[in-house]
């Protein structure tokens, strides 16, 4: 499968890059350094654009590295879901995540080969900017506990105790956004 150019809905190519979407609205700027991030590009889409490569993304890190059962791996959120996937320079999918309609961020994945290189990074400031474009006043996300730093680095905040998730540990995150300098008051639906 294919994305060509009229079917893209948003295009992140960098910290500062210009998040291209329904609107054109919202700049998303990353926290984590620069030096470390490799030359991508992270596309949003609609789930039947990204079906394909996530799911290959997913089934590599969660089932096959970590042992989550792959029943578990798809579920009926993903229709619903905005989809982020990371290219790497050669366009080969790396990476990739997904917003829902609630605002929860989940189903972050990088592949093995990719960690270390800001890619989960570039990742999660394009599923932000889509939040922020679409008005979300707060992100949500439910991280395993090793990940914490990750999201903390961006203003993600702990929320609650620890609890396993299919045999992981995991701990519920939350980060308040912020249009024009003041916070988004409109609820979540």
């Amino acid at each position: 499968m294919v994305c060509h150019p009229s079917e893209i809905v948003g295009l992140w190519s960098g910290p500062g890059a210009r998040v291209a979407g329904n609107s054109g609205i919202g700049v998303a700027s990353s926290n984590f350094p620069n030096r470390y991030l490799m030359s991508a590009s992270v596309l949003i889409c609609p789930w039947e654009q990204a079906r394909e490569r996530s799911h290959v993304i997913r089934t590599s890190v969660f089932v096959e590295e970590q042992g989550v059962p792959a029943e578990l791996e798809l579920d009926d959120m993903d229709a619903l879901s905005w989809h982020a996937l990371a290219f790497a320079e050669d366009g080969a999918p790396v990476a990739t995540g997904r917003l829902l309609p609630d605002g929860h961020i989940g189903r972050m994945a990088v592949l093995k080969s990719a960690r270390g290189t800001g890619i989960g990074a570039r990742v999660l400031d394009a599923l932000m900017a889509k939040a922020a474009e679409l008005g979300y006043p707060e992100l949500i996300l439910v991280a395993q506990t090793q990940a914490e730093p990750f999201y903390a680095r961006v203003g993600f905040e702990r929320v609650g105790v620890e609890f396993e998730q299919v045999g992981i540990p995991h701990i519920e995150m939350r980060k308040r956004l912020v249009q024009a300098g003041r916070p988004v008051v409109r609820p979540i639906t």
